[in-house]
């Protein structure tokens, strides 16, 4: 349900100018979806929209611009040092235990990341479990994974 709300919230403010965040709870609600003004805005966080200038000097809501390319080792570092407990596998299986409520931020940006290897990432409340193809690849990216613990 949250995915599905996450994707019409994105396909709303491409089509329209939405300025304010009663203004997106009113529409998911014309399309059905009911939300609160709380989850509106914590949906608002976590897609990271920020607001830009309309050409009647208004602003709008707007999907963040693609991160530069060296900024993403920086948050997954910064994420790693901050959230990660443990790291340990078994053949093909990586998990990665984290604090409590960190765990999809964290398979967020090894999603993100897109390394080679990895098929994809399931995440918890407090663990990640990422698969890895081949099983020789685990230990390539074990290193990197601890790396960023550094």
């Amino acid at each position: 349900m949250k995915n599905e709300r996450h994707l019409k919230i994105m396909h709303c403010i491409e089509e329209e100018d939405i300025s304010t965040q009663e203004e997106l709870a009113n529409k998911l609600r014309g399309e059905g979806i009911e939300v609160t003004q709380a989850t509106v805005s914590r949906d608002i966080k976590e897609l990271g929209l920020i607001k830009v200038p309309t050409k009647d000097g208004n602003y709008k809501y707007a999907l963040p611009p693609e991160p530069k390319p060296g900024s993403l080792v920086g948050r997954m570092r910064r994420m790693f040092q901050d959230s990660v407990e443990e790291i340990d596998y078994s053949e093909n299986l990586i998990v990665i235990n984290t604090l409590p409520g960190t765990a999809q931020g964290v398979a967020s940006l090894l999603d993100t990341a897109d390394w080679e290897h990895i098929l994809g990432t399931v995440a918890g409340d407090d663990t990640v479990l990422i698969i890895v193809k081949p099983p020789e690849a685990v230990e390539s990216i074990l290193i990197k994974l601890r790396s960023l613990t550094l």
